[in-house]
């Protein structure tokens, strides 16, 4: 069964201070098993034009889309899903099974 991505591109609110939000995100996946994998980042190289006014992306990976579901139906996730709702004035996500065309290369 292949894997399953939950990508997340927000804009923050001006004021917010994102550094607490990226805490209580980093805090949340880290609690939960259902989640495979959590990478972040904040946009440094791309034009204003490019990027529409989002400046963090977010990618989990779950082991299935049956553990994504679990994820987003856990009642910490719901809880902090609002706070992080309030604090974003604008967002995209993609929930979609991965398909791999060049895997990382296996550990020495």
């Amino acid at each position: 069964m292949a894997e399953f991505k939950h990508l997340v591109l927000v804009k923050f609110k001006d004021g917010v201070a994102v550094h607490d939000v990226l805490k209580g995100l980093e805090k949340l996946v880290s609690e939960m098993d259902a989640v495979k994998s959590f990478v972040w980042g904040e946009d440094i190289e791309s034009q204003e034009i490019l990027r529409q006014g989002f400046t963090h992306a977010f990618l989990m990976t779950f082991g299935s889309k049956e553990d994504f579901t679990a994820f987003a139906t856990h009642p910490n996730h719901v809880e902090f899903s609002s706070t992080f709702s309030t604090a974003i004035e604008k967002a995209i996500l993609l929930d979609f099974p991965a398909i791999t065309v060049k895997p990382p290369p296996a550990a020495a």
